[in-house]
C-alpha cells in the first residue's frame, strides 16, 4: 500500500535532477495554471475582472511579469506564443483583493519534496539508491509505457496511488508517444451497449453515487459493499432481486459473511454460471451457462497491440452444449424479450445484433465464418493525438482544462485532496497501531498461476500441481513462530481466521505474508478435499478481509494490504 509514496519519491528525484519533459508539462498539463492560496481554487479571468470568464484560467508570463490568460476552448494561452512559467509565487490583484498564487506544478513539486529517497526507504522499505536508479532508468529509457492492474487497485488508498503514478508518468512526456502508453485505433463498430437508453434520472439512482460521486457509480458500476448495504439496510433504497452472471462473490470479494447474509435476504436471486459454487448455492434459480467451446463468440479487436486491434474474429462452436446449458448472451436476450424489452435486443436475434455491431467495420458474419482465424481491418496508429488540430484547435484531453490535470479542482470540489499524495493503508501498522500488537504482519495476496480466480481446483490435471491452499512467509518470520515449510498454519485478521499450508519465500520481507484467494472446490478424482468457504477451518482468504476500511473515492477494498498474524495450526 505504499506505492504512492514510491511514485512520488521517484518523481521527486526526477524533478530535482531536471529529468522531466519540461515542454510537455508546460504545454499539456495544467501545471502552469495559478492556484489561489486562500481557497485552493484555480485563478480565473473572472477573479481579475467582472467581465472575465470563469472558464478561462490564469498563468504567469515570466517574460512580461504579468498574468497570462489560458482559454480551454482554444487550448491556447493569450497572447499566442506566450510561455507560462511553472514556478514562482505571485501576488495577484483580484476583485476580492490581493491574493497570493502559485503554479499547480510548483504545488505538486512541493508534495514530492516530502518524499526524499530517505523518506521513501522509511515508508516503503525500498533502498534510497534504488529510488535514484529507478528515476534514472525511467528518464533514460523514454519513451516508457505505464500499465497497472489489481496490484495497486486493491488498496484502501488506490485512488491516490493511481494519481501518484500518473503524475510520475506525466513527467516522462511519453503518453500516446510511439513506445509509450498509446491509445490504439479501433475497428469501427455499431453501438450495441444501449447506454443512451438509461435516463439521467435513472443514472442518478446508481448505488454509491451519493457516498462516492467520483467512484465507479459515476460510470454505471457498483461495488459489492454498496449492493450489500442496499439489500440489508435499504440504503439508499431497497434492492430485493439480483441476476448474477458468473460472479462467485463470496469467494472473490471481501466481507464474505455480510455478503452471505445479503444474498440470503434477497426476495429473488437468479445465478447463471458454468459450475455450481458457494455463491450460486444461495440462488433461487441457477441457470447453466455454456462454455466458450459450446457457443459462438464475437471479438472485435484485441487490445494488446496495433496488429491485434485490427483483428475481428468469430469463435466457432466446437461441441454442442451439454444438458440445458445455453450461452449467457441467449439468456440475456430471451430474458429481455420476456420483460417487454425485445425491441432493444433485436427481438431476441443474437445474430442480428452481431450484424449491427459489425456494420461499420465492413466485415460480415459470412466472411468471419469462412475465416476462423479472423479478418483484419486496416488501421493506422496515430501518435500524440492530443496535439492534432481541427480548425486550428488541438484535441487536448477530456478534462475541464483540456489538459492533463496534475491539480484537480474536481477532486477539490468533492472534498478530496486536489493533488496526489501518499495515504497510509487504512488497516496498516501506521494507521492502526492499536491492532499491531495482535496482528503484527502485513497480509497481501497473489493469484495462483494454476487456476483462474475461484475456478478449476476440481480439475485433476491442475490440482495435482497445487494440491493445497498456500500462504507464503519469510524464513525469518517462520522461524520466529516455529513454522516449517509444509506446516498447516492459521492466518488471522481482525475479521477471523483461515487455514493454509506454509511455504517459505526468501524474497518476502519478514513482516509480509502472501496468501491466495479462491479455495473451496474438492477434487474427488485425486482425493483432494474441498474447504468450507465460511468457517475458520476453511481457506477462503476473503473471509478475513473486511469492507469497513475502503478507499473513500473508489470504494476499492484492501485485498493487498491488511494486518494479520500467522501461527502453526493445532
Amino acid at each position: 500500500g505504499s506505492d504512492g509514496a514510491l511514485a512520488l519519491g521517484i518523481a521527486n528525484v526526477m524533478i530535482e535532477r531536471g529529468w522531466y519533459d519540461h515542454a510537455f508539462v508546460r504545454d499539456w498539463t495544467n501545471g502552469p495554471l495559478l492556484v489561489r492560496s486562500d481557497n485552493g481554487r484555480l485563478l480565473t479571468e473572472r477573479d481579475l475582472s467582472p467581465e472575465g470568464s470563469a472558464r478561462r484560467y490564469v498563468a504567469w508570463n515570466a517574460a512580461t511579469g504579468r498574468p497570462l490568460i489560458y482559454d480551454p476552448a482554444r487550448r491556447r494561452y493569450e497572447p499566442d506564443g506566450a510561455e507560462p512559467t511553472l514556478f514562482g509565487e505571485h501576488k495577484i490583484s483580484t476583485e476580492q483583493g490581493e491574493v497570493v498564487c502559485r503554479p499547480a506544478f510548483e504545488l505538486s513539486v512541493e508534495v514530492c519534496r516530502r518524499y526524499s529517497p530517505e523518506a521513501v526507504e522509511a515508508i516503503c522499505g525500498v533502498g534510497r539508491d534504488d529510488v535514484e536508479s529507478a528515476a534514472r532508468l525511467l528518464w533514460q529509457s523514454r519513451p516508457v509505457a505505464y500499465y497497472a492492474w489489481s496490484g495497486v487497485e486493491q488498496q484502501s488508498n488506490a485512488t491516490q496511488i493511481f494519481r501518484a503514478i500518473s503524475f510520475l508518468y506525466a513527467l516522462t512526456g511519453s503518453f500516446d508517444a510511439r513506445g509509450g502508453s498509446v491509445e490504439f485505433p479501433a475497428v469501427p463498430t455499431g453501438n450495441v451497449a444501449g447506454e443512451e437508453l438509461l435516463s439521467a434520472e435513472q443514472r442518478a439512482k446508481s448505488l454509491g453515487l451519493a457516498d462516492r460521486p467520483l467512484g465507479p457509480s459515476r460510470w454505471g458500476w457498483v461495488t459489492t459493499d454498496e449492493v450489500y448495504g442496499a439489500i440489508l439496510e435499504q440504503r439508499p433504497y431497497a434492492v430485493r432481486g439480483l441476476v448474477g452472471f458468473g460472479a462467485n462473490l463470496l469467494l472473490a470479494h471481501a466481507d464474505v459473511r455480510r455478503g452471505r447474509e445479503a444474498l440470503k435476504a434477497l426476495d429473488f436471486y437468479v445465478h447463471a454460471d458454468l459450475f455450481m459454487n458457494p455463491t450460486a448455492e444461495l440462488a433461487d434459480i441457477v441457470l447453466p451457462v455454456a462454455t466458450p467451446f459450446e457457443r459462438e463468440g464475437l471479438k472485435i479487436g484485441f487490445e494488446v497491440s496495433p496488429a491485434a486491434q485490427s483483428l475481428v474474429q468469430l469463435r466457432r462452436k466446437v461441441v454442442e452444449p451439454r444438458g440445458e446449458a445455453r450461452s449467457d448472451t441467449d439468456i440475456v436476450f430471451d430474458l429481455a424479450c420476456r420483460l417487454g424489452l425485445g425491441a432493444h435486443f433485436w427481438n431476441g436475434d443474437v445474430e442480428a445484433a452481431y450484424r449491427c455491431q459489425l456494420g461499420p467495420s465492413g466485415v460480415s458474419l459470412e466472411a468471419l465464418r469462412a475465416s476462423p482465424g479472423g479478418v483484419r481491418v486496416p488501421l493506422q496508429t496515430r501518435y500524440r493525438k492530443y496535439a492534432e488540430e481541427k480548425d486550428g484547435v488541438s484535441n487536448g484531453f477530456a478534462t475541464p482544462t483540456r489538459k492533463i490535470e496534475l491539480y484537480s479542482e474536481t477532486f477539490l470540489e468533492h472534498g478530496y485532496p486536489p493533488l496526489p499524495d501518499h495515504v497510509e493503508p487504512l488497516i496498516g501498522p501506521v494507521s492502526r497501531p492499536d491492532l499491531t500488537g495482535r496482528y503484527p504482519l502485513i497480509l497481501t495476496c497473489a493469484k495462483s498461476t494454476q487456476f483462474c480466480e475461484s475456478q478449476h481446483r476440481a480439475l485433476p490435471s491442475l490440482r495435482r500441481r497445487a494440491r493445497d491452499p498456500e500462504v507464503e512467509l519469510s524464513p525469518v518470520a517462520a522461524a520466529a513462530r516455529g513454522i516449517r515449510a509444509g506446516d498447516w498454519v492459521t492466518v488471522e485478521t481482525p475479521e477471523g481466521g483461515i487455514r493454509a499450508r506454509a511455504q517459505l519465500n526468501e524474497s518476502l520481507e519478514p513482516n509480509v505474508v502472501c496468501g491466495q484467494h479462491g479455495w473451496w472446490q474438492a477434487c474427488p478424482e485425486i482425493g483432494e478435499p474441498g474447504y468450507d468457504p465460511f468457517g475458520p477451518e476453511g481457506a477462503n482468504l476473503n473471509l478475513i478481509i473486511g469492507n469497513a476500511a475502503i478507499d473513500p473515492v473508489s470504494g476499492s477494498v484492501p485485498h493487498r494490504a491488511y494486518l494479520c498474524q500467522i501461527r502453526r495450526a493445532d
